[in-house]
């Protein structure tokens, strides 16, 4: 505790350190028109390259979209306008990143809708990646939140915001759900969605008590809405808690398909000793087991390997096995457990 003391107060705010941050956060006065105009650019830029990245199946342009996108700004303009009770700040920063979610699905939708391939939504990673969010993003979510209100607030350290731009991932998740939403796959789409309001609702709440530890409000020159601040956190919160429900329900999903296939590799290692077949891959999904497998001869008998997995599992959990094999001629065994 004695060294986050410290921390806290070698970067306390004071009043002269607020106008600083509000220029950086809040687009008034003359320049507001010119920010917007910039910040519409670079969310448009961010979008194109996002969206075309998840087609495209490309890391590393999706990457590259984290780095310019700008929601980061107004989201954490939202959170400072909460800590410094200012409900006017917030309504506009909070509506700045409604009509950017709203713009960046719109063009995705667009995008998906016109592109002349089909889209994957099985094999393609950077979509695979961004529909099943799990605690894991909400405790990312968090972290960086914190990472981003101190480096916005500490002109020395303001070079890592794009580090921390590439951690929480904003535009491409809602890429993903505009690309979605224009296939028919609301699943993908509300998986993905749920991802950005995750990293949203956690941005505003470890931002938020961030620069209330660093002491904003106290340096805030302006009147102190102490009921306004404390009705909002007590509602992100509740938000939080509220997203970690299906974020938990995810977790518990993809724990239970990560052991399944493990005890599903095991049980197959034995079961293909005696024969010319190599394991090759295993898959688990909401779907089934599906297991391919490559060699010559006789196919292993699947009841053998099903009766293994039954000793392995839960006995009153249905699983559903599919086995691929490749040999002279391709052909699949189906059969239910």
């Amino acid at each position: 505790m004695g060294i986050l003391k410290k921390i806290v107060e070698d970067n306390k705010f004071t009043p002269e350190d607020v106008p600083i941050l509000e220029k950086k956060l809040f687009w008034e006065g003359p320049k507001r028109a010119l920010n917007l105009e910039r910040f519409s650019v670079l969310l448009f830029l961010s979008t194109i390259i996002a969206t075309y990245g998840v087609l495209g199946d490309s890391t590393a342009t999706v990457i590259g979209a984290m780095i310019i996108a700008p929601l980061m700004v107004p989201i954490l303009a939202t959170a400072a306008a909460l800590v410094m009770g200012d409900r006017n700040r917030a309504g506009c920063a909070f509506l700045t990143v409604v009509a950017g979610v709203i713009g960046v699905i719109t063009f995705a939708f667009i995008c998906g809708a016109i592109h002349p391939k089909v889209i994957s939504f099985t094999s393609n990673l950077q979509i695979t990646a961004r529909v099943s969010p799990s605690l894991t993003d909400l405790i990312v979510a968090l972290a960086s939140g914190i990472a981003g209100a101190y480096a916005v607030s500490r002109d020395d350290v303001a070079d890592s915001l794009p580090g921390v731009a590439i951690s929480i991932s904003l535009v491409p998740p809602l890429a993903v759900t505009g690309i979605s939403l224009s296939q028919g796959e609301f699943i993908a789409a509300s998986g993905s969605l749920l991802l950005f309001i995750t990293n949203f609702l956690s941005i505003l709440l470890a931002g938020g008590l961030t620069l209330s530890l660093m002491g904003l409000s106290a340096a805030s020159t302006q009147e102190m809405k102490e009921a306004i601040r404390r009705r909002s956190f007590v509602v992100i919160v509740i938000g939080v808690l509220l997203v970690a429900i299906p974020l938990s329900i995810s977790s518990y999903k993809v724990a239970r398909q990560s052991h399944l296939e493990l005890q599903a590799k095991r049980v197959a290692l034995r079961w293909l000793e005696q024969s010319n077949f190599d394991l090759i891959r295993i898959d688990a999904d909401m779907n089934g087991l599906e297991i391919v497998i490559s060699g010559s001869g006789p196919s292993p008998v699947l009841s053998e390997f099903g009766q293994a997995l039954r000793e392995k599992i839960k006995k009153n959990e249905r699983i559903r096995l599919k086995i691929l094999t490749s040999q002279i001629q391709r052909y699949s065994n189906e059969s239910s457990e």
